[in-house]
Parts: C-alpha cells; sequence; structure tokens
C-alpha cells in the first residue's frame, strides 16, 4: 500500500489540503496520508531534508503539494524527490491562468502534475498509487461505477418530473 504526502507551503493552506484527506476517508480509500509543511522559498534545506525522509521507508508514495503565490514548492519537489507531485493550489480561482502556469512550467526533467480540485488531486495520486495495488484499482472501479449511478439516478428522477 501507497501513501499521499500533502505537501503544503503554510500553515494557512491547511483547511484546503485537508480536502483531500477527506475524499479519501468519505470514499473509503485504502490509502494512508499525512500532511507536512515545508517552504521552498523559506526553508528549501528542510524541504530537502524532508523529502528524503519520506523515500528512506521505501514506500510508494505520491506527493500533492498545495501551496499559493508563486508555487515554487511543486517544483522544487519534482526536481528533489523520487515520487510523482500533482500541484493542487488553494489559490486557482483567485489568480487563474497564471497560477497554473507557476506551478507546471517546470524545466525538462522536473515533472509537475496539476489538479484544480484537491478532490481531483487526491483521485489523480490514487489512480496512481493503484497501477500496483489490485485492491485499489477495486475501490477505484467501485468509485467509478457510483459516480455513474448517481448521473443515471438523476436522469430518472428529472426525466419521470415531466
Amino acid at each position: 500500500m501507497g501513501r499521499l504526502i500533502i505537501l503544503m507551503g503554510s500553515k494557512r493552506d491547511l483547511d484546503f489540503a485537508e480536502r483531500i484527506g477527506r475524499f479519501v476517508d468519505d470514499e473509503g480509500f485504502d490509502v494512508k496520508y499525512e500532511y507536512a509543511v515545508s517552504s521552498a522559498h523559506k526553508t528549501p534545506e528542510f524541504l530537502v531534508e524532508k523529502l528524503r525522509a519520506f523515500e528512506k521507508d521505501g514506500e510508494s508514495a505520491v506527493i500533492i503539494t498545495v501551496a499559493g503565490l508563486s508555487d515554487a514548492l511543486s517544483g522544487a519537489a519534482a526536481g528533489t524527490s523520487i515520487y510523482p507531485v500533482i500541484a493542487c493550489p488553494p489559490d486557482l480561482e483567485k489568480y487563474g491562468m497564471a497560477k497554473i502556469f507557476s506551478s507546471v512550467m517546470t524545466p525538462t526533467g522536473v515533472p509537475v502534475l496539476f489538479a484544480a480540485r484537491p478532490e481531483n488531486a487526491a483521485l489523480a495520486a490514487i489512480k496512481i498509487l493503484a497501477l500496483s495495488d489490485r485492491n485499489l484499482q477495486r475501490q477505484i472501479r467501485e468509485y467509478i461505477n457510483k459516480k455513474r449511478c448517481e448521473i443515471i439516478d438523476a436522469d430518472r428522477e428529472i426525466s419521470g418530473k415531466r
């Protein structure tokens, strides 16, 4: 089983970041997650130490970065860690398209994926972990079927009102 590392640029990002953990819990995915804070600008050495410590146990993981403003955190994490990085900025609605560029316009060899919603960041990370976990594959299939049923039920409800 792998884990999600929810790496925030500051404590102010916690309310937004907690939506990732809530999604995992609410949907019943068998994935561990943990929160951490480090700044690529203010504590770069601490960030590198933290990323190295995450790798020591050898467990597979995906890092979801939640960082506002220039989002150097995502690129720094992707350039330092062996784990995939998904940027999920808390201030996308405020800064719009410029925010996307600050998260994903990174040099060759520093791949950062992007998800606008924390729930989608969580699901994308879980799908990455599921590549080597049959149990997670089954859970994802159940989730997809649940979402499918919600749409079909909504159609039946609305269609029946005519």
